[in-house]
């Protein structure tokens, strides 16, 4: 079972202010995936009752049909992923960055020496290249 899916079908159509049936609907229609227990009964969590209010908002505030529903769900799904792989792209270049330090402190203190982090602008000859005409 999802973690946070703690509400059973009357108390998420309640918060959601629907019907139960209408989440039955919904999840056949593959708007709503609730989880399940171990006996099959459906456990809707907070995200599940956000998505039913967004879903009735669409079609009762905005005239989408349930399918431009779906779609619209389906890019925010996707949205919200790539911004959770965002957030752990941005965590691991921070952990990096963070490694990267500590060796160049490891490296100074070893030395003795201070390093410096040498970035060319642009491609540079070797001074004793020769020049092809």
């Amino acid at each position: 079972m999802r973690e946070g899916a703690v509400y059973i079908i009357s108390v998420a159509a309640e918060l959601a202010g629907v019907h139960p049936q209408t989440l039955r609907t919904y999840e056949r229609r593959g708007l709503l995936k609730p989880a399940r227990t171990s006996g099959g009964t459906r456990r809707y969590s907070q995200r599940d009752v956000e998505r039913v209010r967004l879903i009735q908002e669409l079609t009762q505030g905005e005239g989408v049909n349930l399918a431009g529903v779906l779609r619209i769900l389906a890019l925010q799904d996707e949205v919200d992923e790539l911004s959770e792989r965002l957030d752990h792209a941005q965590r691991d270049i921070a952990h990096v960055r963070e490694e990267a330090r500590q060796a160049l402190a490891e490296a100074m203190r070893a030395t003795g020496r201070e390093l410096v982090l040498y970035r060319p602008t642009e491609i540079e000859p070797h001074r004793y290249a020769r020049r092809h005409r």
